[in-house]
């Protein structure tokens, strides 16, 4: 019997550890591919609009990516900017960049995702994401309201 035992431990430990040279690593559902982030590159959709925005090497950006594509209702402010909180925290490392500008795409917090329009002076910091690469029509595509916007990888 107790032969019979050990053989049966011996068979299990070669199964088991045989098994384990076939294991694989398995990535992660949302990673992105290289090519994709050296791009940097994103489309965000107002209406019909469309413009590219290059987004920063930092790891709020890389954050941001993954969670793309998303499309969300954003949310009108001080006639110069359009947020919406976002369902996840982001990494953050904040500082007042002292001027907004015009096509600005940055955090504010941990979660909240803000669309500038307008080139004005701040006291605030942010995260900066990224930067549309041309925004011109931007102020009007994003007019003066509420408004639904899609940012997806390009």
């Amino acid at each position: 019997m107790k032969s019979a035992l050990i053989m049966i431990l011996m068979c299990t430990s070669v199964v088991l550890g045989s098994a384990s040279s076939c294991i694989k690593e398995v990535e992660p559902m949302n990673s992105i591919n290289n090519s994709t982030m050296e791009n940097g590159k994103i489309k965000i959709t107002v209406n019909s609009q469309s413009f590219t925005a290059t987004l920063l090497d930092n790891d709020s950006a890389k954050a941001f990516m993954i969670m793309l594509p998303l499309t969300i209702h954003m949310t009108e402010l001080n006639g110069n900017e359009k947020y919406d909180d976002l369902s996840n925290s982001l990494p953050t490392n904040s500082s007042n960049p002292g001027t907004i500008k015009n096509g600005d795409l940055m955090l504010y917090g941990s979660k909240t995702l803000v669309l500038f329009y307008k080139t004005f002076s701040t006291a605030y910091s942010y995260t900066k994401l990224g930067t549309l690469d041309d925004a011109t029509g931007l102020a009007s595509a994003l007019g003066s309201r509420n408004v639904t916007v899609t940012f997806a990888v390009e």
